[in-house]
């Protein structure tokens, strides 16, 4: 069962509307409705595209690293979002730590109100 906080698998989509890679994603939110929609964001292991007024980085240090399954360290990319079906999320690697989900929605909810 999807749940917020839960970091899963799923080709996420490029920008220029090529298939994407088999990468790990953090589940926001189910939208609302009747439908199995998911807003989710990108989690890489690129740091250098690190944003630090939105994103998170998750490293070996932290608490909920091992949790996370994640494999290397990485950064949660709240602007990189998506919605999708819930058929497309393969499978659960691991949860972040709530205090960091709730700094996460916190991070998107300023941006979305900035100018």
């Amino acid at each position: 069962m999807i749940s917020a906080g839960q970091v899963v698998l799923f080709k996420f989509p490029q920008t220029d509307q090529k298939e994407g890679k088999l990468r790990p994603a953090l589940v926001l939110q189910k939208l609302p409705g009747i439908f199995n929609d998911w807003l989710v964001c990108m989690i890489s292991s690129q740091l250098n595209q690190y944003l630090s007024e939105i994103d998170e980085k998750i490293s070996y240090e932290d608490h909920d690293f091992l949790k996370s399954g994640l494999k290397l360290p990485s950064i949660v990319r709240v602007s990189r979002l998506a919605v999708l079906d819930g058929k497309l999320l393969l499978g659960e690697l691991g949860r972040i730590d709530d205090a960091r989900f709730v700094r996460l929605k916190q991070n998107l909810c300023k941006w979305i109100e900035s100018d």
